[in-house]
């Protein structure tokens, strides 16, 4: 498969890439995550990866050191993945009473995890998303705290990962991608990929 440039500094989504055998580059540009309040929840993920790609692609594509390099003719993977419920973005914890507040909400409940995804490639900016359906099981507090305390979830929307121990203890039901979860909807993403730079 073409080499692809990764508009992410997660580790995750990077190793989900390394499984699919995806040769990527990492090029990152900072981006706010600002969306307008009044957006649904659920378009707020493919918003958010739309305007990480776009500024990648900017980059590459503009007056700056990187034009006309071989990055520029390369198709542009960016990814945003947010925890939903009841029609509320649950994203990156900021204190650990967040992160414990946040999976103390989840516990015993449904929730979304909604990953939005954008590819620029010759011009032409395509996005989606992908949703899985995570239900937890009744966790108690004490146990909420020993993993924050213990993996330091602060970089992970809803506070927490489920490759980490809070899933193989918490998760009683999943229905959709695992690896959605995980911050990349990656056998999706690769069937995209391949039909883009095909055309």
């Amino acid at each position: 498969m073409q080499t692809i440039i990764l508009a992410s500094s997660s580790p995750r989504r990077s190793q989900l890439l390394e499984w699919a055998e995806v040769p990527f580059e990492i090029i990152v540009k900072h981006s706010s995550e600002e969306y307008d309040p009044k957006m649904p929840a659920e378009d707020v993920p493919e918003f958010l990866a739309r305007e990480k790609a776009t500024l990648v692609w900017k980059s590459l594509h503009g007056n700056d050191s990187l034009h006309k390099s071989y990055e520029s003719t390369l198709p542009v993977l960016a990814a945003d993945t947010e925890v939903i419920m009841d029609g509320v973005v649950f994203g990156k914890p900021q204190t650990r009473n967040d992160a414990i507040d946040f999976l103390m909400r989840l516990s015993g409940k449904t929730h979304k995890v909604i990953t939005g995804v954008a590819i620029y490639y010759q011009n032409q900016l395509q996005s989606f998303s992908d949703t899985t359906l995570v239900t937890f099981h009744e966790m108690e507090e004490n146990e909420l705290e020993y993993y924050v305390d213990k993996y330091g979830p602060y970089d992970k929307a809803g506070g927490y990962a489920i490759q980490e121990w809070i899933g193989v203890h918490a998760i009683k039901r999943i229905e959709g991608d695992f690896y959605n979860v995980m911050g990349l909807p990656v056998s999706r993403v690769v069937r995209l990929l391949k039909k883009l730079t095909k055309t």
